[in-house]
């Protein structure tokens, strides 16, 4: 739950950031590089995490790679871009629908049939997007930011089953885990970002974001979410990450003005009704 608080914050830097024009994929690849680099010294200089190093084989190695990919280039490069032209809350309306498609996606991975509740929950869900983006009349203004969204979803719920099954199966720690994984993908991203949008103009202040991002709310928030994924579920991890649904909101009216009218807030609430439901029924964990 203070992992969830410290990414909500992150919304709003982000979008501090972005105002001040920082390129996205620069910006999320500065964030997350810089973050591995804070890892560096604990791996380096501590027994345990150099002797959990080491253990390492070639299967959990492409495994961690492929972590990596998704979880932090395609899932964090896809939510810079959609933040980028698209309101914080309704970004995080999106990314709340993650649980929705782990559930679903474990019908064909997990062999896990939903319950009656579980497949409410998912029409909820979809209701409440509906309702949150009635009329329709503005949609077409922002399908480039819409379509980083729904890519965002579609990779968040992959590196969630994943990042559960590398966590919960492999000996290696989680800050292991987070170090191999995070400087993959923030590489990738990074190199990314420097080609096709270059590097920007940064002032002290857009440094000042970029650095407390990548120590707090990366290096250490994503060592202890692997921390966490190690007595989680999937599923259960997934419905953590959706309180982070109304304190985006919050910060998001509190610290850069975005308001919610009444129905967006009714599409809000029935987006959570639907995946609380989603979540009425364990699942099983998987080996």
């Amino acid at each position: 739950m203070f992992v969830t608080f410290l990414w909500s914050t992150s919304w709003v830097l982000i979008k501090i950031g972005l105002k001040n024009h920082l390129p996205p994929l620069t910006f999320a690849g500065l964030r997350y590089t810089i973050a591995f680099l804070c890892l560096i010294p604990f791996v380096v200089f501590k027994k345990e995490a150099r002797e959990s190093f080491k253990k390492i084989d070639s299967k959990e190695w492409r495994n961690l790679t492929l972590l990596g990919i998704i979880f932090y280039t395609f899932t964090q490069g896809t939510q810079f871009l959609s933040l980028a032209f698209l309101p914080a809350a309704m970004v995080s309306m999106f990314l709340n629908l993650t649980p929705v498609f782990v559930a679903l996606s474990g019908i064909f991975i997990l062999r896990e049939k939903p319950s009656f509740l579980q497949w409410s929950g998912v029409v909820i869900a979809s209701s409440g997007i509906v309702i949150y983006f009635l009329p329709f009349s503005d949609v077409s203004i922002h399908i480039l930011g819409l379509g980083a969204a729904l890519l965002c979803v579609v990779s968040n719920t992959g590196s969630s089953i994943l990042g559960r099954y590398v966590n919960h199966n492999s000996k290696v720690s989680p800050l292991i885990v987070t170090f191999i994984s995070m400087g993959i993908g923030a590489i990738i991203l990074l190199a990314a970002g420097m080609i096709f949008q270059g590097t920007g103009n940064l002032s002290f202040s857009d440094w000042g974001i970029i650095i407390w991002l990548a120590v707090i709310n990366t290096a250490l928030a994503f060592t202890l979410w692997n921390k966490s994924l190690k007595f989680l579920s999937a599923v259960e991890s997934s419905i953590l990450n959706s309180l982070m649904l109304p304190q985006i909101a919050l910060l998001a009216f509190i610290f850069l003005g975005e308001e919610l009218s009444i129905k967006q807030i009714s599409g809000l609430v029935f987006v959570c009704a639907g995946v609380l439901l989603v979540q009425l029924k364990k699942k099983k964990s998987f080996s």
